[in-house]
């Protein structure tokens, strides 16, 4: 039993005199998610091994979006590279804008290192990662793309436990609304995750790994 303006009335009536009526109330109309049929097929080639005896051999790739603070709609895209023989970031861009752009400039920083011929590259099935010019770049420099199978998550995950670290210690201890500022402040974190937060399976950080190894290399 509702009270509208005031007249008690039950809602089986109100739907009898709508149907007397004629009267239909508007539907929202649903709308599907249409998922993209892939052209390009890429194996996962890595397959959840992320151990890797050499530098340069076994490297992921992700993006993540970081909220900037005060804004609803507003984010600055992070894309990483990390390699899985001592967790280092070694390459990376930011972005106001999740596109291709944020993608070829890191691949373009990635390509100045001494990647080992093969070395196995594993993304996810994102849209930036399964165009032909970017798969083309990858084998123009003896890349092996890998990708993630859809919605698992796990595939990827040393690049996702990496964003999980540098979420929790830095970006929401000082949240921060200025663009410029956010990209500092994420600078400053790699550069503390790379060269003095110890990785408790190394002992050590991942650049001191990476230099007191034999399998070391500098870059």
């Amino acid at each position: 039993m509702n009270n509208i303006l005031g007249i008690k009335i039950n809602h089986k009536k109100v739907y009898r005199l709508m149907s007397e009526l004629h009267i239909k109330s508007k539907i929202r109309k649903k709308r599907y998610k249409v998922k993209p049929i892939l052209n390009i097929k890429v194996p996962n080639v890595l397959n959840r091994n992320f151990v890797s005896p050499k530098p340069l051999e076994k490297l992921c790739m992700d993006v993540t979006y970081i909220p900037l603070k005060g804004y609803k709609r507003r984010f600055l895209y992070l894309n990483v590279v990390k390699d899985l023989y001592n967790n280092e970031i070694i390459a990376y861009n930011m972005s106001k804008n999740n596109d291709i752009t944020l993608i070829d400039e890191t691949i373009n920083k990635l390509h100045k290192l001494a990647v080992k011929p093969n070395c196995i590259l594993h993304t996810d099935q994102g849209f930036q990662f399964t165009r032909n010019e970017y798969l083309s770049q990858l084998k123009r420099h003896n890349i092996i793309p890998s990708m993630s199978r859809k919605g698992n998550c796990w595939d990827n995950s040393p690049a996702e436990v990496f964003f999980s670290h540098l979420k929790s210690e830095a970006i929401r201890l000082e949240p921060t609304g200025n663009f410029n500022e956010l990209r500092e402040k994420i600078d400053d974190y790699i550069w503390f995750y790379n060269n003095e937060r110890i990785q408790i399976k190394m002992g050590m950080s991942p650049v001191d790994y990476r230099t007191h190894t034999k399998k070391g290399l500098s870059f």
